[in-house]
This record gives structure tokens, C-alpha cells and sequence, in this order.
């Protein structure tokens, strides 16, 4: 029979104190993964026999007997009836004020105590090690042992997204907790590192989405600006490869390798600033880098790109407020049925038209001589004008779109299954239905000066929804009747 070497065993222990409660759930995932670290640097130097090497993600618990009536206008930080809930936490180091808010929420709604103890679940050594830059997972048959004889690795059979699907089944009545289990964080922790070539430490609580590059220099001139104003509240703007800067003077060095998803973080303190992604083109970019991302718990995340306009009335560079979408991009089909309704956030919506009234300077009646509000169509093929057009071009009438693109309904349907608020705001690059193709030489004057006006509307929406409180950015209508505790 083979030995499991483990940790020494804690007990469990009940804290009505939130920021008690993370301190020890950060002290167990020291532990925890310090063994393991220890453990594997021990098997390189010699190898290990007739023993397992193991270690547990730590845990939070909750157990209540009451149908406690909680304030109906808050969508999050209780449960909705008795039981005993569980979460598996992972990096409680980078999720401690997230951590700290929804423990405290909790406690204080149920007037209960969360228990803090170490799980049943492994934690797979590739994910112990990660940011260890002096340890290195050999791949299979480099090693003189064969790594999961002697330690966890990750397993992609209880990695899903069964959760925020809705599809879980409770194993003895015991619900989760959190949306996401520490397996599930830890496996998008390690891809958005290598998709975006910037640590998750980084990124924001407020995340820019964009498909064109123009708008990564437009951030990065505006991030140089902040940096030079010490009144802006920004303290440090982040380009790929972890390259920080704290002055905007200070040069960027040339990053050798462009990753899949280039990502810039202009950082405040409290976490609050805000993170642009250039997802590039397509919904599978799209739905790839939300997947991950919804693991950091945003406040908001919005998509600021370009797009075919629809209607003749369009001009090249007028901006589309996407008030609903019909969904043709495929990549969510099996997680979110295109029946669900992705509906409008009001104050995802009233932040946007804020931003472009107080950026253009219109208002009112005027602000519709550059803007419009409607259906915005994603399709999942970019060559969709060489085929028979008459099936897509009816669709597109018969759901009164305005606008197409390729990956606006993926972040927001993709917003709605994580219960992150999502908006889109796209600016008019081309009209295909029209003649007017996106050529070289075809942008007006007025197209050009749209566009680097586009980029300063989504900050802009951004820090208005900064001002706003978190208990009314992220709406009910993202929860359903039976959610977890924790946003």
C-alpha cells in the first residue's frame, strides 16, 4: 500500500472575523503548497519510492438552519436557504480583499461563523510551483519518475464550469459557495499569464476589451499622462512581459515575443484601475480570454471595438450602444443555449451614454447624429459578405441589428454566465451592405478623429462606474434564484 505524506493535519476552526478568516485561509495555502514546493525540489535530487506526495487547497464552510431574511435588494453575500456550503480557495494572497468583502458580507448577513479548515481536494503540484521561477515541471519521461505516480496533477475531469452553468449536482446535499472552485481559478490563472504575457497580479477591476491595435497606443499615451499627474489616483501602468512603469517618461522596452492576447494594466492602488485586452479578431479570442478573466471577479467589462454598421444613415465612425444581440458566434451554444436573453445593464448602459456625451460634447437630441442604440449581430465567420447573403442579411433585418462584428454577444453573453457586468460601445468602420468596404484610403477625417475619441469614452465609462457602489453594478439580473454566496 502506498504512503500518502501529507502536511501536519490542522483542525478546523469558526471565525466571526473576515479578515481573521482569510489569515488563516492564507496561512493553510502557505503551507500547503511550501510542502509541495519542498517535496518536489526533494524528488528531483532523489527519487522518491512507495510514497504519494500530497497536499489540500484550504476551505471555507458555511452551515445555517434559518431561512434568514436577508436585504432583497442585494443580489450577493448570503445564501438562500439552510445547508452547508463550501468553497475551495486558492491565491488567497491575490484574492484577499474579494476574499475579506464576501466572508464579511456572509457573517454579517447570517449573522453566522464561516469554519476555515483544509479541503479534500489536491492541489496538483504544477500549480503549487507557479511564479517559482526556480522550479521547473519536467514533461513526461524527463524526470527519472513518472510525476503523477508521486504527486496531483491537474485534472480536467473536475475542472469545468459546472457552477456558473448551473449545472452542478451537490454531492451529499453540500452546495458551493463561490462561482468558481480553486481548481478551475488556478488552471485560468496559469493560461492568462501565458495568453496575455502579464501576471494576474496585474489586472484590474475593469477590463477594456478591443479588436483593433490603434487603441493599445491610445491607452498606453493616456496611461503616460495619468502617470504624470499625481492627482489622477493612478500609480503604475503595466505592456506585456510584466514590464512596469511608474513615470510616464520612462521608455518600454520592445517586447521579443507579441503574445495571443497583448494586455496593458493602468494600476491603482486599491485594484481598481483599469485593463485593456486586444483580443484580436474572432468570437473564440473572445469567449478564451473572458473564460479566464471572470476568475479575477471584475466589477465591469466592456468592449470597445469596431464594426460593420448596418443602416445607410451610418456614418464611418459613428459609435453603436448595444442595447441587445443576436448571438450567430457559436463558441458559448453548449454552455449558454441562444435562447437565454442577454439583457441591457442599466447602469452599464447610462455609463456609456455619459461617457460619449461628455467626450463629444452632445447631448440629448444631437448625441444621435453619432450614436445609436440597438441589436448588435456577432457571426462567427468574417467573410460572411462572399456567401449567399440572402439568409444572414434577412436575419439581420428581421432582428432590427444595426451593427455586426465579431465578438461584442460573446463578452456580453459570456458576462451574463459569470455575473460580470458587461456593455458594448462600437464604433463604425465599415458599411459592407452599402459599398463601403473596409479598404485602405476609404476612413474620412471625421472616421479618424471618432476613432481616437472611442478608446477615451470606454476609460471614461469606466471610471463612471468606478463611482458607482458595487452592490449596484453588479445587478440581480445576473443572478438566478438559486446562486452562490459570493459574486
Amino acid at each position: 500500500m502506498t504512503k500518502i505524506l501529507t502536511p501536519n493535519a490542522t483542525p478546523s476552526e469558526k471565525f466571526h472575523d473576515a479578515t481573521a478568516a482569510v489569515d488563516r485561509l492564507t496561512e493553510l495555502y502557505v503551507q500547503a503548497t511550501t510542502f509541495l514546493r519542498d517535496q518536489f525540489s526533494a524528488a528531483m535530487e532523489s527519487t522518491p519510492s512507495g510514497v504519494r506526495i500530497r497536499a489540500y487547497y484550504p476551505e471555507v464552510r458555511f452551515r445555517t438552519s434559518s431561512y434568514a431574511h436577508v436585504d432583497s435588494r442585494l443580489s450577493f453575500g448570503h445564501v438562500s436557504s439552510p445547508g452547508t456550503f463550501s468553497a475551495t480557495i486558492t491565491r488567497p494572497d491575490l484574492f484577499r480583499n474579494y476574499l475579506i468583502q464576501q466572508i464579511g458580507l456572509l457573517i454579517e448577513n447570517h449573522d453566522q461563523p464561516v469554519i476555515i479548515c483544509a479541503s479534500d481536494t489536491p492541489i496538483p503540484v504544477h500549480f503549487a510551483v507557479t511564479g517559482e521561477s526556480a522550479i521547473n515541471i519536467p514533461q513526461d519521461g524527463a524526470a527519472d519518475f513518472t510525476l503523477r505516480d508521486i504527486f496531483d496533477v491537474p485534472d480536467l475531469s473536475t475542472t469545468n464550469d459546472d457552477i456558473v452553468n448551473g449545472t452542478f449536482s451537490p454531492v451529499n446535499d453540500e452546495r458551493p459557495l463561490a462561482p468558481f472552485t480553486a481548481q478551475r481559478v488556478d488552471y485560468s490563472l496559469a493560461r492568462l499569464a501565458h495568453y496575455t504575457a502579464t501576471d494576474p497580479e496585474h489586472f484590474q477591476c475593469h477590463v477594456l476589451f478591443t479588436n483593433y491595435q490603434f487603441y493599445v497606443t491610445e491607452f498606453e499615451d493616456f496611461a503616460r499622462t495619468q502617470l504624470n499627474d499625481p492627482e489622477s489616483g493612478y500609480t503604475s501602468f503595466v505592456s506585456t512581459g510584466n514590464v512596469e512603469i511608474t513615470d510616464g517618461d520612462t521608455l518600454i522596452p520592445d517586447t521579443p515575443k507579441t503574445p495571443q492576447m497583448p494586455t496593458y494594466h493602468l494600476k491603482r492602488a486599491d485594484g481598481s484601475g483599469i485593463t485593456l485586452v486586444n483580443i484580436g479578431v474572432g468570437p473564440s479570442n473572445a469567449k478564451t480570454a473572458t473564460d479566464h478573466i471572470a476568475v479575477l471577479r471584475p466589477h465591469a467589462w466592456l468592449m470597445v471595438g469596431h464594426c460593420a454598421g448596418l443602416r445607410n444613415t451610418q456614418a464611418l465612425g459613428d459609435f453603436v450602444l448595444a442595447h441587445a444581440y443576436l448571438r450567430e458566434d457559436h463558441v458559448l451554444d453548449d454552455d449558454l443555449p441562444v435562447w437565454v436573453p442577454i439583457p441591457a445593464l442599466a447602469e452599464i448602459q447610462i455609463a456609456l451614454e455619459k461617457a460619449v456625451a461628455q467626450v463629444t460634447q452632445l447631448e440629448g437630441y444631437e448625441l444621435k447624429r453619432i450614436m445609436r442604440t440597438g441589436t448588435v449581430a456577432t457571426i462567427d465567420n468574417r467573410n460572411w459578405e462572399l456567401r449567399d447573403q440572402s439568409g444572414p442579411v434577412q436575419r439581420l433585418s428581421q432582428s432590427r441589428s444595426i451593427a455586426l462584428d465579431m465578438e461584442s454577444a460573446t463578452i456580453a453573453a459570456n458576462g451574463y454566465r459569470f455575473r460580470v457586468p458587461y456593455g458594448t460601445l462600437l464604433c463604425v468602420s465599415d458599411k459592407p451592405l452599402h459599398g463601403e468596404l473596409k479598404l485602405p484610403g476609404m476612413a474620412s477625417d471625421f472616421y479618424k478623429t471618432q476613432v481616437s475619441r472611442h478608446l477615451m469614452i470606454g476609460i471614461r465609462a469606466m471610471e463612471l462606474v468606478r463611482g458607482t457602489p458595487l452592490e449596484r453594478i453588479h445587478s440581480r439580473k445576473l443572478r438566478s434564484f438559486d446562486e452562490t454566496a459570493f459574486l
